[in-house]
């Protein structure tokens, strides 16, 4: 029982750190991804351009994944 247990707080330590860490990373990402376009993607979102919202949404997608698997043990 306390084999399970201990494979619990584990298992949670390592959601925790998971979720920490791409968080952080997807921050940082979004922000260099902003400095480095010649566009204000956040200004063309709120005028609606489905077309940028896509491509921001699929950077953020394939970058969590990245790092998801990265992260796992």
């Amino acid at each position: 029982m306390l084999y399970i247990l201990e494979q619990y707080f584990i298992t949670f330590g390592w959601a925790i750190t998971g979720a920490i860490s791409m968080a952080i990373a997807l921050g940082i990402l979004v922000k260099v991804f902003s400095l480095i376009t010649p566009i204000d993607e956040w200004v063309e979102i709120k005028n609606g351009n489905i077309g940028v919202a896509i491509i921001i949404a699929s950077v953020i997608i394939g970058t969590a994944l990245v790092i998801g698997l990265t992260v796992m043990p």
